[in-house]
């Protein structure tokens, strides 16, 4: 029978919770004034992770976690974030906290509370300090103070805020078990123990300063560093600070009056300020300037430090640059046309980086493990799609423990979305290259006879020979083409030698006023192509499933009924037809008709 207790709260008055026991958790529902709070603390021992990422070669999921976005009810701040530290996975979210075993997935520990939201979070040390504010009334709001391990409530209070918020990730700075909090006028800086919350520090900004209060990565920290953007009068400014003391380590004047992104590695310090990227030493020194005021595209650009070096990756045109910086003496180290990763980690001396796709024309992800020193790499794809496109949630990695950590936006739930969170590890080799995730090269079908003339009558399109489009993943080229082109047209142009898929993930551009037929994928087992394929659904806005093309599993995805992805056994193809009207259908249904012969 659960127990019942009275629990006291500072400002609030007296609650009943029930608490139940489980295990080695305890969950404590109780009613304040304002709200019902869910809190789940845990006695449960967790075992640190050693900072290594899983070894080269295929990947296999550990275990997945997805979070449905909440409309927030402050604009803006709707997204979730995570962070992997000492065993555990802290997920942050409008709703509140989540924090999981980093091995198994399984719960330890949250906090909600009903009528507030989670407009900011952090973590240091063996803490998590969280920012909630009751929805609808901006100038109620509380400071909470969490052990990291237990959950247990260790302060609370409702005098400070955070001292700037990162819109995109929610996150604040902290660093040396000190949170920095903001003034009301947000013109003073001052740093709060996060084991009780007292204050340690407060320091006046420059004059005619003051912190940015709505921005996308206005500040960032590590244990050494923490810089914060300013909003001044004229350009804006980066101030460099000691989280512990609160000592001014240096301040500089930026080249743009907007709101910069800034990384801290270490103690060097990565800014993107609108008309430059730059990167700063400990001293404030600026090392290296790349004039160009698209470096870094609509986000900031993924960076991570691996020893003396500090490895950036930017937008080239309509690729990515990957280079390294060495933090000794400002050079190059050495620089790489790369694919435009969407994150970047680093664990056990070695560099972990998500490619949206892993090649062009082909559906899943994939993960590139670079070595530092010299920027080679290997590939190995991932199960699952990715449209980095998509607006809620950016791409994040981390590595901990032999497991590899993966966050990606997905359109379902829908309208508003979700974040899906991917523990992943070292997979069996299979008899092909690991590139393939183990599929041998030759059973991928040739895509240009999956149609025979006889389906292509059926869809009444002309009978002729399709323009094959071929690919490769890192050094492994496919040997036969993997899409098929047909063009309508009466003197068609001569097939272009690739096709560059479109914004949406796994979906190929068709011919103009053709069709496209696609193989995307050829996975080990049916099973393992039933979960990509669904994968790729969830990062659609619209997608809606079809269940009369003898297919196994089917979707038309986007707006008409133009593009039809399908899976039969462990083949994954797309479909695209504009026209005539009920073509994709048509073919669809061909092509699954077709698969079946296959092994």
């Amino acid at each position: 029978m659960p127990a019942v207790v009275r629990i006291g709260q500072r400002g609030a008055a007296a609650a009943t919770a029930v608490v139940l026991a489980m295990g080695g958790a305890v969950a404590v529902r109780y009613l304040l004034t304002d709200g019902l709070v869910r809190h789940t603390v845990t006695a449960d021992p967790v075992a640190d992770q050693p900072r290594l990422g899983p070894p080269p070669g295929p990947l296999t999921t550990s275990w997945t976690r997805t979070v449905a976005l909440r409309g927030s009810a402050v604009a803006g701040h709707d997204t979730v974030a995570h962070e992997v530290a000492d065993g555990q996975v802290v997920t942050a979210a409008g709703s509140g906290l989540s924090v999981r075993d980093a091995r198994t997935g399984v719960r330890r520990w949250e906090y909600r509370r009903s009528g507030w939201s989670l407009l900011g979070w952090t973590a240091t040390g063996a803490r998590v300090v969280a920012f909630l504010q009751r929805d609808g009334h901006p100038g109620e709001h509380e400071l909470l103070g969490f052990d990291a391990l237990s959950g247990g409530l260790l302060w609370r209070s409702s005098d400070g805020r955070p001292a700037t918020v990162a819109r995109a990730t929610l996150h604040w700075p902290s660093g040396a078990d000190t949170v920095l909090t903001a003034s009301a006028d947000r013109r003073e800086l001052s740093g709060r123990s996060t084991a009780h919350g007292s204050r340690r520090w407060t320091v006046k900004l420059p004059a005619g300063c003051r912190l940015y209060e709505d921005a996308p990565r206005p500040a960032d920290a590590s244990d050494d560093l923490a810089a914060l953007a300013l909003d001044c009068a004229g350009p804006s400014h980066l101030l460099a600070v000691d989280p512990a003391t609160g000592h001014t380590l240096w301040d500089r004047t930026l080249g743009a009056d907007d709101a910069p992104e800034v990384a801290v590695r270490g103690r060097s310090v990565l800014v993107s300020d609108g008309m430059a990227l730059r990167v700063y030493d400990s001293a404030g020194d600026q090392l290296v300037v790349w004039n160009d005021p698209d470096a870094c595209g609509a986000g900031m650009c993924p960076s991570a430090l691996a020893g003396n070096l500090l490895v950036v990756v930017r937008s080239a045109g309509s690729g990515a640059r990957t280079e390294a910086v060495d933090l000794r003496t400002g050079r190059v180290a050495w620089q790489r046309d790369t694919p435009a990763y969407a994150a970047l980690t680093e664990a056990g001396g070695r560099l972990y980086a998500l490619r949206p796709r892993l090649a062009d024309g082909l559906l899943p992800a994939g993960v590139d493990l670079i070595t530092p020193s010299t920027g080679g790499a290997v590939t190995a794809p991932v199960p699952f799609a990715v449209d980095p496109d998509l607006v809620g949630v950016r791409p994040w990695m981390a590595a901990a423990g032999g497991l590899l950590y993966i966050s990606v936006p997905e359109a379902a739930p829908r309208p508003s979305g979700a974040a899906r969170l991917i523990a992943m590890r070292g997979g069996p080799a299979g008899p092909g290259p690991a590139e393939l995730d183990g599929v041998p090269t030759a059973t991928w079908p040739d895509a240009c006879t999956l149609l025979k003339p006889a389906d292509l009558v059926t869809a009444r399109l002309p009978v002729r020979a399709g323009g094959p489009v071929r690919a490769q993943v890192a050094g492994v080229r496919l040997p036969k083409p993997v899409a098929c082109q047909y063009d309508v047209q009466e003197n068609p142009a001569p097939p272009k030698p690739a096709a560059k898929p479109s914004a949406a993930a796994g979906v190929m551009r068709p011919a103009p006023d053709g069709a496209t037929v696609s193989v995307r994928w050829v996975a080990q087992t049916p099973d393992a192509a039933a979960d990509l394929l669904a994968s790729l659904q969830s990062t659609q806005a619209q997608a809606r499933r079809r269940t009369d093309l003898a297919a196994d599993d089917a979707y038309e995805l986007g707006p008409s009924a133009g593009t039809i992805a399908l899976r039969v056994k462990r083949y994954i193809v797309v479909v695209d037809a504009t026209r005539p009207p009920g073509a994709a259908a048509h073919l669809a249904r061909s092509v699954a008709q077709n698969l079946r012969a296959l092994p």
